[in-house]
């Protein structure tokens, strides 16, 4: 969840609940649908109205009803019966269900940016009860969504909305969201100020999002990015659109929702900053071995039917741009496995230098899965490094063991804290020779520069334990000598103890008819 005042948290928790009183009658993994698309219809509304009221401002009376009028603006033309305060007028109405499904429709018939991007007979076809989805709408109602210039409220809603049913759902919440604090850390690693980003499994956009946030609290100019993703599940792909929508962000998710690595939207991209978290460990993925004499794994062994993780692998490579990074999560089990193909075409990505940096991160950051993660970081051209003024790492890959970081934040998740992020992210770019960073060292337990020979030693696995060692021991301070005496002197009073337990325990045996 974005931060904020405790008061506007407060809010978010209550408009939650509200939604929760949904929860019965739909399913988890659809009423998050309900929620985020009301949430979008008033925000939608409100830039609508104010707007219109700029237009009626400059005495442009005529044009109130002109589409090109508000898109020029970023704004989405809103018919009347689209409109918010249509909606919440009708909210008590049996029919309301109907109505909302006719605004979004007519909404997306009206704007073209929205096209394939707002649920089609959602409300209508769930057989909402009527008065909790009133509840619903007077809760949503008192959001203002553009009152606050400098505050994304309704982005902070959003996104707040998109953890919590990522939570609630377990597993199946995964599908759509990235934990936070990971696509945060992904974003400060590769710095994305200018030129195109692209997520081949970009689910609900959190990568596009931060992408965004990162160039806004840098003082770039969101102008010079350009997006590009690509979302198999349907009602997914959806959550994508508004989630940009929402935060006026131009991006092209391909015509329709679709398998990257069957059907391929973005044939001729290359990009230059690669954000992503594909499915871990996806099987049959091929299908019919369709794909064995693709071009993505030119010069390489075809990835194996049994586990998609290296098809992602070499399809984020072929994407990238001469001079393109990217930073993707993956299992574990990606940086040592010699399956089938993948522990050559490993090899050959060493090889070839574009393993910048691997970060073994804490178990627990997933709602999907318990089992911990690492960041792959590649880099297309690492001699371009050199040319910006920055040092030459050709040859060599920076493992940053993260594993000790994080604080549990409930019973069963973790969270990467901001100085987790900031310490990690600090590193890498201190390693890469950025002056702001300071001087890199290599830290026992922690980071290591090592170079291609060292990993050829350790065959061509990439788990940063292998290579950072352990932590040094901070010295106490106590003699070694004085150390042994204390030590030995317990011991012995333990085991004096021990001989007179054992006695107690041979006689009360005895006692009950159960001694030698």
């Amino acid at each position: 969840m974005a931060k904020g005042n405790n008061n506007q948290k407060g809010f978010e928790e209550v408009l939650w609940d509200s939604a929760n009183k949904l929860r019965g009658s739909v399913e988890s993994s659809e009423y998050k649908h309900v929620v985020l698309s009301l949430i979008f219809l008033k925000f939608a509304s409100d830039k609508f109205e104010e707007r219109r009221q700029e237009l009626i401002d400059e005495g442009k009376q005529d044009y109130l009803d002109m589409v090109e009028f508000y898109s020029m603006k970023n704004v989405f033309y809103l018919p009347e019966v689209s409109r918010w305060s249509y909606i919440k007028q009708h909210s008590k109405q049996s029919d309301i269900a109907i109505k909302i499904d006719t605004a979004l429709f007519t909404v997306e018939k009206n704007n073209k940016a929205l096209k394939g991007a707002l649920p089609d007979n959602y409300f209508s076809r769930l057989g909402l009860d009527t008065n909790k989805l009133s509840s619903l709408i007077d809760a949503i109602n008192k959001i203002d969504t553009v009152a606050d210039k400098e505050e994304d409220v309704v982005g902070r809603v959003y996104e707040y909305f998109l953890g919590k049913f990522a939570a609630s759902e377990g597993k199946k919440g995964g599908e759509f969201y990235t934990p936070s604090c990971i696509v945060n850390l992904i974003a400060e690693m590769i710095e994305p100020f200018k030129g195109k980003i692209y997520d081949p499994c970009c689910g609900s956009g959190g990568m596009f999002v931060q992408s965004m946030k990162f160039v806004t609290s840098h003082h770039g100019n969101k102008k010079d990015i350009s997006i590009y993703g690509q979302e198999y599940t349907g009602t997914t792909y959806k959550l994508a659109k508004m989630n940009l929508a929402i935060r006026s962000i131009a991006g092209n998710l391909g015509e329709i929702p679709a398998d990257t690595l069957l059907n391929d939207q973005h044939k001729d991209l290359k990009a230059d900053y690669i954000m992503a978290n594909p499915p871990f460990n996806q099987k049959d993925w091929r299908g019919s071995d369709q794909l064995t004499d693709d071009p993505r794994w030119a010069g390489y062994e075809v990835p194996p039917t049994g586990n998609a993780n290296y098809a992602w692998i070499l399809h984020m490579v072929s994407k990238l741009s001469v001079n393109g990074v990217a930073g993707f999560v993956l299992a574990n089990g990606s940086m040592s496995t010699s399956t089938n193909s993948e522990g050559e075409i490993r090899k050959k990505i060493i090889e070839n230098d574009l393993v910048d940096c691997m970060i073994a991160l804490p178990g627990q950051l997933f709602y999907t899965t318990q089992i911990p993660v690492c960041l792959w970081f590649l880099s297309k051209n690492k001699e371009a490094d050199s040319v910006r003024g920055y040092r030459k790492r050709k040859g060599e890959t920076l493992f940053i063991d993260a594993r000790n970081m994080g604080t549990m934040v409930d019973r069963v998740h973790k969270e990467l804290l901001q100085d987790d992020i900031i310490k990690i992210a600090k590193t890498y770019h201190a390693w890469r020779g950025e002056a702001k960073d300071g001087e890199y060292e290599d830290t026992p337990g922690f980071c290591k520069s090592s170079t291609l020979e060292e990993i050829k030693s350790h065959h061509y696995v990439l788990t940063p334990g292998r290579y950072v060692g352990a932590a040094a021991i901070e010295d106490d301070g106590i003699p070694f000598e004085d150390k042994m005496t204390e030590l030995s002197t317990t011991l012995y009073e333990q085991m004096n103890e021990s001989v007179k337990l054992d006695s107690v325990i041979r006689k009360n045996l005895e006692h009950l008819g159960f001694g030698e």
